[in-house]
């Protein structure tokens, strides 16, 4: 059985739009459009600077709350499952009843998470903070997505790379502005990045109005451009294998994300400051490497890009719990670039593996990707209170090596 035909109708995020197509000089043409890609990877810089910024005050707030580091991770567990169980239900049910304003809407739920974690007295409301946060990205981020495709005038990977990098950018930056505002005035401070949600629900209305207008017509023409999906056989065992890189990347990435500074603290010595600057720069590199990824896809295919990837990160994981700080950092900045290159490919050839669920594949892959990090930041964690965070690094240096997982992978839209 065949499955369904790429980017039907039901993939613009309006039932306004099933209205005749607009006329031409609307839209001017049916390509690649940039000013629409990079709004949506601009609001996604927004909402991934307030996801990072929480894990980035986790030494404050472990500080703050005396909490152990299986606490932490609970903390980083409840909001990632929170996205993680949301966002597939959300993405399969928009493919098949679009809500136009769902986007500004989430942003506002993330507002109002932000403001929690501002005043919380206690970890239990810490905890709350985390849902509601978590809540605002899992209707960000597949609707989003779908946006980015509508847009990208056949160029799917470059639009996810280009939508994808604006996240990474954003997770970047978090842990600097987290730095210099929450850190040096406490928990109050993070009242600030209401403001940074306040820009991303005016951001992110602006392309509710163009979905609304657009977004049946261009779906149309996506659809005469589809490439034909796998048969049920193969999607399923192109999805499940997927679903294994993706858990061998974010769960290596989680450890980055969210313990890194916690390692060179203990390792070497620095400062939280300090430790916050190495943080970036390892961000900054995986945006740099997601963004490479992406263009490259779509013209070797994105089953090679995804071999590269994963068979060149494993040397560098091995080596960095072996060498000085320098080193250190050097190592992280390659993982970054080359374990972060395959992201737009894995969620590109989802897709394609199963055309006409964009909403339900990209809220898998994204709310994959938090799951994933979410439960690997809770078992970490535990790891780390029991055998030391150094310990930890050590053994997980061998999980690239499941990348390997991507042999089994169809050929087919490779």
């Amino acid at each position: 059985m065949t499955a369904h035909t790429a980017d039907t109708p039901t993939d613009a995020i309006s039932t306004a739009a099933t209205a005749a197509p607009p006329p031409p000089s609307s839209t001017s043409h049916h390509g690649f459009l940039l000013p629409i890609v990079g709004a949506a990877a601009i609001a996604h810089l927004l909402n991934d600077a307030i996801q990072a910024m929480l894990p980035a005050i986790f030494p404050l707030l472990k500080t703050n709350f005396a909490l152990s580091y299986a606490e932490i991770g609970l903390i980083a567990l409840v909001y990632q499952l929170t996205a993680s169980i949301l966002q597939p239900w959300i993405g399969l049910h928009t493919d098949k009843y679009p809500k136009p304003y769902l986007l500004p809407s989430g942003m506002v739920a993330t507002c109002i998470g932000i403001g929690v974690l501002a005043i919380a007295p206690n970890y239990a409301i810490l905890l709350l903070a985390a849902a509601i946060i978590g809540i605002g990205s899992a209707t960000f981020h597949p609707e989003a997505s779908r946006i980015a495709r509508l847009a990208s005038g056949g160029r799917f990977g470059t639009a996810q790379s280009t939508f994808q990098v604006g996240g990474n950018a954003g997770s970047a930056i978090g842990p600097l502005l987290a730095a210099a505002i929450i850190i040096p005035i406490g928990q109050k401070g993070a009242a600030w990045f209401m403001l940074v949600a306040a820009l991303a629900v005016a951001v992110l209305y602006r392309m509710t109005l163009w979905v609304i207008a657009h977004g049946s017509h261009r779906s149309q023409v996506l659809a005469k451009q589809h490439v034909a999906g796998l048969d049920r056989h193969l999607a399923v065992r192109a999805i499940v294998v997927i679903c294994i890189l993706m858990f061998t990347k974010f769960i290596y990435i989680a450890l980055f994300t969210n313990f890194f500074t916690f390692y060179l603290i203990e390792r070497f010595h620095v400062s939280v400051q300090q430790s916050q600057l190495f943080l970036f720069v390892f961000l900054a590199s995986v945006a740099i490497g997601t963004f490479a990824g992406g263009p490259v896809g779509d013209r070797i295919g994105r089953r090679a890009v995804i071999w590269t990837s994963f068979l060149g990160v494993i040397p560098f994981a091995l080596l960095l719990p072996h060498v000085n700080l320098f080193w250190t950092a050097a190592l992280s900045i390659g993982i970054g670039l080359v374990m972060s290159s395959a992201f737009a490919a894995m969620v590109v050839y989802a897709q394609e593996a199963a055309p006409g669920r964009v909403g339900m594949v990209s809220g898998l892959m994204f709310g994959l990707m938090f799951g994933i990090s979410g439960i690997g930041a809770a078992g970490l964690g535990v790891l780390a209170d029991m055998k030391g965070i150094v310990w930890v690094y050590q053994v997980m240096a061998w999980v690239p090596l499941l990348g390997l997982a991507t042999c089994w992978l169809p050929k087919k839209s490779s």
